[in-house]
């Protein structure tokens, strides 16, 4: 394998040639995965949880193969998975969470010899895509090409996720290999100093004909004025940031951020996660070694350390310190005429694996009059990621960014020792929570200028906004709120039923499921689309609702909903939301007293599947209500997957005969079927009129 790889221009070149580079890029970045999993000491170790609010190693070695079967599928590129199992077992991973609410899901992990050969059956079969596959240039969003280039990167993102998680392990879990061998001269750290550093007009973003693949979240355009400011000639290094440790900066609240605050308390940190005191001497935790304290590399903290740090800081020197935010890092980055990845002819930094695996001294990589503008560590901004000004959602990856606009998510820039591909470029965009360790430390700038926050708070994507209207908006043509009119309904088919637990699919975003949390102790929503998801989680955390509704053209208006108008409040403890595919439902949905499934047959692959084996995730004396339109499109739900809407044997055979065929085998059609009108608003003239059938089904003791 190549070790020293760079992402590919996807605008230029000759199709056959380009094929040959991406069909290289795929295997140099599988194998580069597998690599990292080498030092890894025996099979044993695959299954530690390096993290409690992370999967163990096995999650992630079968992860990045999934990725690419899954989205390949979605994408109907592959017409069938290889192991769907696998695919839903190792589908979606475990997001940090809050620090504490530690994670407790089991899983029954297959062996490490069943995913390797699990991986090795998907390499297969891209390599067989790769090769077959028509491709034109230029490769755009549409092209199959895009969805392949997808799940390199993707596979890449995690060599430097996985390697901090094995960072993590007990040293004795894992080998040092000449591969990932580190980088061995360290000494006494350089003294930092603050340069000043011209203002000027920043362009943020990129555009849809960039050459190279990005990832959603880097598109569309954003510009801004920034005025002079001061920047640390170096990132801060472990010795400076020692000073801060001998001043109890770890133990004086008037530094920390009350979320800093609270996460050191719960940690009961006293210094960074990578260094380990032994009496009076330190020692420091590479990925796979430990070594004497290397004082001049860059320190690696969270966020909430950072913070404190810089506080601290100014607080000493009466000078007002920070982070700098996206804005100045680009300022900096652009002042000193830095080529983007593919145009290097050797990294100017310790970045893209072209060095050692490991940090570097702070004053190793000269950039100018600073040092380590990108690379040897990643640097914390004081910005939570956001979307720009024409952002797009990509609709096989709809997940990977919208549910981190939260303003929990703190972006950092400037790639480290380990980050490739799409993360070494000029405009990569990732964001962890703040409590977060990452290979990532930070220089701080000195500015009058105040941090204005993004404003994330209005829901804005043109598929989100019509159902934050049908569910929380007002009622149209006079015809009942859809949403309330169906759980009434199915509150009223459970009087005298058990009400423990209750499963909501096709929540979108979420009305239904805070109206069953009226009697049920607890709720799940559950949808395909994270993006959906994501205003159902914006009213349960926050209570209150933001979003736009087209008018006309290009002009919007701005609505507010709070859970407390519909007295919903007190229930918001009692929901929880989770994106799922309902056709392929991994084993934690299960145990519920009633199942409501509204309007979300129509957007399954396989509503087949899901009618046969929903009894199996549903208790004794039990209710399974279906609200359906029936409305199955080829796009989605292949002819012979469908349920009914064709003539069989001759005669008329309707979705209603399909589920009565399938479901009496486990459930008894209560009474017979009602319809509820629903009306989904597109703009200001435009509103589609529609009529689900609404059956309810008890299952048989």
């Amino acid at each position: 394998m190549q070790r020293v790889t760079k992402t590919i221009n996807l605008r230029e070149g000759d199709p056959e040639k380009k094929r040959t580079e991406i069909l290289k890029y795929f295997h140099d970045s599988f194998d580069l995965d597998e690599k990292l999993f080498e030092t890894l000491r025996g099979d044993d170790s695959y299954f530690l949880r390096a993290d409690p609010l992370r999967h163990p190693l096995i999650f992630y070695f079968g992860h990045t193969a999934v990725f690419y079967i899954n989205k390949l599928v979605l994408a109907r590129i592959l017409d069938k998975k290889i192991d769907p199992k696998f695919e839903s077992m190792f589908a979606v991973g475990v997001d940090e969470m809050s620090w504490d609410d530690l994670n407790k899901a089991h899983y029954d992990w297959p062996t490490v010899k069943a995913v390797r050969s699990y991986r090795n059956k998907v390499r297969n079969t891209i390599d067989r895509l790769i090769k077959q596959l028509p491709l034109t240039m230029p490769i755009s969003w549409e092209n199959p090409f895009w969805i392949i280039m997808m799940g390199i990167e993707h596979s890449r993102i995690h060599v430097e996720t996985s390697s901090v998680l094995i960072r993590q392990l007990p040293i004795e879990e894992v080998v040092q290999t000449d591969f990932w061998e580190i980088n061995r001269v360290w000494g006494e750290a350089p003294i930092n100093e603050l340069l000043s550093v011209p203002g000027g007009k920043v362009k943020m973003g990129k555009s849809e004909n960039h050459p190279l693949f990005g990832w959603d979240c880097e598109y569309g355009f954003m510009e801004e004025n920034i005025k002079q400011f001061k920047a640390s000639k170096f990132l801060v290094s472990n010795h400076e940031f020692m000073q801060f440790i001998k001043n109890n900066g770890y133990y004086l609240k008037q530094y920390w951020t009350e979320e800093g605050w609270n996460w050191k308390e719960f940690q009961q940190a006293e210094f960074p996660r990578f260094w380990i005191k032994e009496e009076e001497y330190w020692k420091f935790r590479t990925m796979a070694s430990v070594i004497n304290m290397p004082w001049n590399w860059p320190v690696e903290v969270n966020y909430l350390e950072a913070k404190a740090f810089c506080n601290w800081l100014s607080d000493k020197t009466g000078k007002t310190l920070r982070l700098s935010t996206e804005a100045e890092w680009y300022r900096f980055y652009d002042l000193h005429n830095l080529p983007d990845q593919h145009q290097w002819g050797k990294a100017p930094g310790n970045i893209n694996l072209e060095y050692k695996a490991s940090s570097y001294p702070v004053d190793h990589f000269r950039f100018g009059d600073f040092y380590d503008v990108i690379g040897n560590v990643w640097q914390w901004t004081e910005i939570p990621i956001h979307s720009f000004p024409g952002f797009k959602v990509h609709p096989f990856y709809d997940d990977f960014s919208t549910p981190t606009f939260d303003n929990r998510h703190n972006l950092f820039k400037g790639g480290s020792w380990i980050s490739t591909g799409n993360e070494a470029t000029k405009h990569a965009r990732f964001a962890f929570r703040r409590h977060f360790y990452q290979h990532v430390g930070f220089r701080y700038i000195e500015t009058d200028e105040t941090v204005n926050l993004p404003d994330n708070m209005y829901e804005e994507e043109a598929d989100v906004t019509p159902y934050c209207d049908m569910h929380w908006g007002e009622e149209h043509f006079g015809i009942s709120n859809f949403q309330k009119a169906l759980t009434d309904f199915a509150l009223n088919a459970v009087i005298k039923k058990p009400k423990k637990h209750a499963l909501s699919i096709g929540c979108k975003v979420g009305r239904t499921t805070f109206e069953l949390a009226r009697e049920f102790e607890n709720v799940t929503g559950l949808d395909f689309t994270a993006h959906h998801l994501k205003a159902g989680v914006a009213m349960r955390d926050k209570e209150i609702l933001n979003y736009t509704l087209l008018e006309e053209g290009d002009l919007i208006s701005f609505h507010e909903k709070k859970l407390s108008e519909f007295g919903l409040e007190k229930y918001a403890d009692k929901v929880d939301f989770f994106q799922g595919d309902i056709s392929n439902l991994i084993p934690k949905y299960t145990g519920y007293d009633l199942v409501l499934v509204k309007n979300a047959l129509e957007l399954t692959y396989d509503p087949k599947k899901f009618l046969m084996m929903i009894n199996e995730r549903m208790n004794a004396n039990s209710t399974l209500i279906i609200a359906s339109t029936y409305n199955l499109q080829d796009d989605t739900t292949k002819p012979e997957n469908k349920l009914g809407g064709f003539r069989r044997d001759g005669e008329p055979f309707t979705s209603l005969d399909a589920m009565k065929e399938i479901l009496g085998k486990n459930f008894q059609l209560d009474s017979e079927p009602i319809d509820i009108p629903f009306i989904l608003r597109q703009n200001a003239r435009i509103f589609k009129h529609g009529i689900s059938q609404v059956t309810v089904w008890r299952k048989k003791n």
